[in-house]
C-alpha cells in the first residue's frame, strides 16, 4: 500500500509535540488590532494546543506529524 499524503496546509499550520500534543498559532492576530487590549495582543502570541477532541482530526490530515 502506498505512502499516505500529508495534507499541506495542515502541515503549514500544526506542529506535533514529543509527547503527542498538537501546537496551533492562534487566530485573531492578523489585522483590526487597534481595538484589542496590549494584554490581549500578547496573549495572542503565544501558541496554543489542540483540544482533546479534535487532535485525532489534525492526526489524519498530518499522518507522519508535521
Amino acid at each position: 500500500m502506498p505512502k499516505m499524503k500529508t495534507k499541506r496546509a495542515a502541515a503549514k499550520r500544526f506542529k506535533f509535540t514529543g509527547s503527542g500534543k498538537v501546537k496551533h498559532n492562534r487566530a485573531f492576530r492578523r489585522h483590526l488590532l487597534t481595538k484589542k487590549s496590549r494584554d490581549r495582543k500578547r496573549a495572542l502570541r503565544s501558541d496554543a494546543y489542540v483540544g482533546p477532541s479534535d487532535i485525532h482530526r489534525a492526526q489524519i490530515l498530518c499522518p507522519y506529524g508535521a
